[in-house]
């Protein structure tokens, strides 16, 4: 079956009875350039509704050196367990600004990421998200040094590239003052290392929590060192409490950590919150699955894409412009209340 002819420009203004010219000045905002009234507008924005008319964005990109596109470089945030959410941010927001968002993954291949900036570049989009799953260092590709660009999830420590990010230091001391307003801290330890020696997250959560305890007059009782995972934090725990440790509270840097954490408190008999109080980072579906429900610093995962695309696509942008975001505290049931410590 023969499809359906495209409506034109044209053909919008045959039916509103005004010039082609006239009709794209108007479709255009540009009714300030030529003396055109109010009703003429208005009748050509009505036959555009009523015919389905869209624009040719080849044709506009030629005009205005616009693709109307928005690239976003990742190396494994669509593949993230609850990252992707970054995603779904940065597609709306990127809709509101009237952008398709356009979507490569590396897989940390660089020869891949070589080709997928190509493929950007020669798509002229009108700007680059480039972003990670961990927040972390990198190093700009030298191919963006002159193309706008914002990083999501990361910093350049050599340039001043714009960039969105969790407000990790903030979001530690928040994780510290859950336990403090609940008496718990006397005897605070922290699980987990970070075993990525670029990663940024763990070492300021764990200074963050350090100097929300100090302003309290406490301080971080010990750290039990474990890889991000749930055997390697349950098997770090285990071992530790087999020595004869028993905290007051406990801070994990993730999710992932809490989950094992939570196994290994429970086979030696000790209960959460009546033992030990558990707080963690990620907001993940972990958090919630969890019995009890452990209170978890939430990273803001679709504001931080919608925030990228917004900042990427703000005429006022410029370098050195860093945004944190705040990360909510996502209650749950891990923390004993200050009436119980007393």
């Amino acid at each position: 079956m023969p499809g359906r002819r495209k409506v034109t420009l044209s053909d919008v203004a045959s039916r509103a009875g005004v010039s082609a010219t006239t009709a794209s000045y108007i479709l255009n905002n540009r009714t300030t350039e030529m003396r055109i009234s109010a009703d003429a507008a208005e009748r050509v924005r009505r036959a555009a509704v009523e015919l389905a008319y869209r624009p040719n964005r080849s044709a506009r990109s030629l005009r205005t050196a616009k693709t109307k596109t928005i690239g976003l470089i990742s190396d494994s945030v669509a593949s993230g367990q609850f990252s992707s959410q970054m995603l779904t941010g940065a597609s709306a927001a990127s809709r509101d600004c009237d952008h398709l968002l356009v979507i490569g993954e590396t897989e940390g291949d660089a020869m891949l990421e070589d080709q997928l900036i190509d493929e950007m570049l020669d798509r002229q989009v009108d700007g680059i998200v480039y972003a990670t799953l961990v927040a972390t260092h990198v190093t700009l590709p030298a191919r963006l040094h002159d193309h706008r660009v914002v990083l999501l999830n990361c910093v350049d420590p050599e340039r001043d590239t714009p960039a969105v990010l969790p407000d990790e230091l903030e979001g530690g001391r928040t994780a510290a003052r859950v336990l403090l307003e609940a008496g718990a801290a006397d005897r605070l330890f922290v699980i987990g290392v970070d075993p990525n020696p670029q990663a940024i997250a763990g070492p300021l959560r764990f200074q963050g929590i350090q100097a929300a305890l100090a302003e309290q007059g406490h301080e971080v009782a010990g750290v039990v060192d474990s890889d991000w995972g749930v055997l390697q934090a349950y098997d770090a725990v285990s071992a530790w409490l087999d020595r004869g440790e028993r905290p007051t509270s406990l801070i994990c840097l993730n999710d992932r950590i809490a989950m094992g954490t939570y196994q290994a408190l429970t086979e030696r008999g000790l209960r959460i919150p009546e033992d030990v109080s558990v707080v963690s980072f990620d907001g993940s579906s972990l958090a919630t699955w969890l019995r009890p429900s452990v209170s978890s610093i939430t990273i803001p995962f679709p504001d931080l894409g919608a925030t990228a695309v917004r900042t990427l696509m703000d005429p006022e942008l410029r370098p050195g412009t860093v945004k944190r975001l705040h990360m909510p505290v996502l209650h749950g049931r891990s923390v004993r209340s200050p009436i119980a410590a007393r």
